[in-house]
Formats: structure tokens, C-alpha cells, sequence
């Protein structure tokens, strides 16, 4: 698939020859206040709070100090004294910054798997729509041997054309009296190959897309995806060599009533993101 091809996947993470935004669908009027949208288009916001708390008490379990250094280990089985799977395991998250973004991965597994559950948030943000913003983040994640190409991948990607035909300014930002939303969460992580220098990692996630206000057609939607890293090691960190994304696994369609407008455009700017560690 080249850079021009259709933005046809949910959350854009992919770069040149990668997998693109889907637009909304079937979103043709004012869903906001208090309208409920259909079952077909939603998603459970009781899976979707769900995971956050799962995460939420992970990641805590994960930072919490004072304690006996073994706890970082998590909790163990009483028969086999291995490491429940979904258990917080493995080393702190990291220290370093590089902008707003993690840096400094172990190198190992887990170091790739936190690097790439990191990266995916990056390349899934609203910043990623504004050009100066977005050469910085990818940037920082990309190895030097093809950030060439994933930049101007993104760039081609990212169009003035595209942006316009999502509802937003030239510049990647919400018109007056709206808020744009681009976020991934991710669910978890997982290795699919792994060697000294090279480690592909796969990390489901879920996110969201759209614009609030109360005259929006394209409001704020979310969908679940799996976003597969080749990564390099490159001697100090892990970087992305290429990234693809993929539908699903996608939980079944819950029951909640549909927020308004005010309440997600709310939430978006009090509720901060997470470093996440393996």
C-alpha cells in the first residue's frame, strides 16, 4: 500500500506502506446530546473502563517503592511460583525522555515490548497531526536507517487534504468550539520474534477518534486494533524499522449510553496518559 492509499484502518500509526485512518462511519448527523448511537457503530465503554482500571492498577503495582525489591516481581502462584500472565513483571518503567516520549528501553523482551507500547501511544496522538510535532515524535522512535522513509511515509499520510476531510484546520487543530481527539490505550503487548538485534512486538490496543461538539459529523468513535513493530536495537535503545496495524480482537459490543459532547471533550483534557513498562 503506498502513501497515498486510503486512510482505511482505525488509529494511524502506520507510515509509508502501512495501514491507514478510518474516517467514522455511518455518522451523518449530530449524534451528540444525548442522542444514542447505534449498537453497530459503538463500542462497551464498561470493557473500555475496565481496562483502564486493569491498567491503572498494573502500572501502580509496577511504580510502587518502600517495599521488598522481590515485590516488583508480582504476585505468584502458590504451586508453581511462576509469575501469574497477567501480572506487572519485569524492570521499572524508564527514566529518560526524549520530548514527551520514553526512551531508554532494556535490552531484552520486556524492553521491547514496553518500547513498543510506548511508541504506539506516540504515533496514535493528536500531535501526530500537526507537521512540526509529528517529524519530532517520529523522530524519536524511528531507527536512523529508515526515518527517512517512515517521514515521509506520515507526511503523505497526514495531507492537507486528509486533514481537511476530517474537520480540521490546515495546522492539525480542532475548528473554534471543538476538541480533537486521537488517543490509543493499549491493552497489552506480546514478542512474535526476537533476536540480539531485532524483536518484532505486537500491542492491542484500543482507541479513540473524532471531534466533539455539539455540531460535529465526525464525532469521537473507537475501535479496537493490533499494531505490529519490527524494532531495531541500535546499541543504546529500541527503535521502529516499520509498523503495520491490523482489526481487533474486538470484545463484544456492550449497552452504555453514549456520553455527550461536553464529557469527552472534558475527560480528553483531564484524564493524562501513562509511560507504560512491561
Amino acid at each position: 500500500m503506498s502513501p497515498g492509499d486510503e486512510h482505511d484502518s482505525f488509529g494511524g500509526v502506520g507510515g509509508s506502506g502501512q495501514t491507514r485512518t478510518r474516517l467514522p462511519e455511518g455518522n451523518s448527523g449530530d449524534v451528540y446530546g444525548g442522542a444514542r448511537r447505534p449498537v453497530r457503530s459503538s463500542r462497551s465503554l464498561i470493557t473500555v473502563v475496565g481496562v483502564v482500571v486493569l491498567l491503572v492498577a498494573a502500572i501502580a503495582f509496577a511504580n510502587r517503592g518502600g517495599g521488598d525489591p522481590a515485590d516488583a516481581a508480582g504476585p505468584t502462584s502458590d504451586t508453581s511460583g511462576k509469575t501469574a500472565p497477567t501480572a506487572a513483571t519485569g524492570v521499572p518503567p524508564v527514566t529518560g525522555k526524549n520530548g514527551r516520549i520514553p526512551t531508554g528501553y532494556a535490552h531484552d523482551e520486556q524492553g521491547a515490548q514496553s518500547a513498543a507500547t510506548n511508541y504506539a501511544v506516540a504515533l496514535g496522538s493528536a500531535e501526530m497531526f500537526n507537521a512540526d510535532r509529528r517529524r519530532k515524535i517520529v523522530s524519536a522512535v524511528t531507527d536512523a536507517s529508515t526515518l527517512d522513509k517512515l517521514q515521509s511515509g506520515f507526511d503523505a499520510d497526514y495531507s492537507q487534504e486528509f486533514l481537511k476531510q476530517i474537520g480540521l484546520n490546515g495546522d492539525g487543530s480542532a475548528p473554534s468550539g471543538a476538541t480533537f481527539v486521537s488517543r490509543t490505550v493499549p491493552v497489552g503487548a506480546k514478542v512474535t520474534s526476537y533476536s540480539d538485534q531485532t524483536a518484532e512486538v505486537d500491542v492491542w490496543s484500543v482507541g479513540m477518534f473524532g471531534l466533539t461538539g455539539a455540531s460535529s459529523t465526525k464525532p469521537v468513535t473507537h475501535g479496537w486494533f493490533t499494531v505490529s513493530f519490527k524494532l531495531s536495537w541500535n546499541g543504546s535503545d529500541w527503535k521502529i524499522l516499520s509498523t503495520t496495524q491490523r482489526t481487533g480482537p474486538t470484545p463484544v459490543n456492550g449497552d452504555t449510553p453514549v456520553s455527550g459532547s461536553e464529557e469527552i471533550a472534558g475527560a480528553i483534557k483531564e484524564f493524562g496518559g501513562f509511560t507504560y513498562a512491561r
